[in-house]
């Protein structure tokens, strides 16, 4: 499963519907997602892409505080 938050909203994809899996490259996804949303692939630059034990992949954006 690929979850996604993006432009506030919250989406979830399973991985053959966007051809990516846990060997898939962070470039490659970011690339995916941008051609998913029609996008430029620099809107998704400053992603974090998670890969926690679970299989899942995480895409969110990069958390800043303070």
């Amino acid at each position: 499963m690929l979850h996604v938050r993006y432009e506030g909203r919250s989406y979830d994809f399973h991985e053959r519907q966007l051809d990516i899996d846990q060997k898939t490259s962070d470039h490659e996804i970011r690339q995916r997602l941008a051609n998913y949303f029609e996008v430029d692939r620099k809107r998704f630059k400053f992603y974090v892409i998670d890969r926690p034990n679970t299989g899942n992949i995480i895409v969110r954006p990069e958390a800043v505080y303070g």
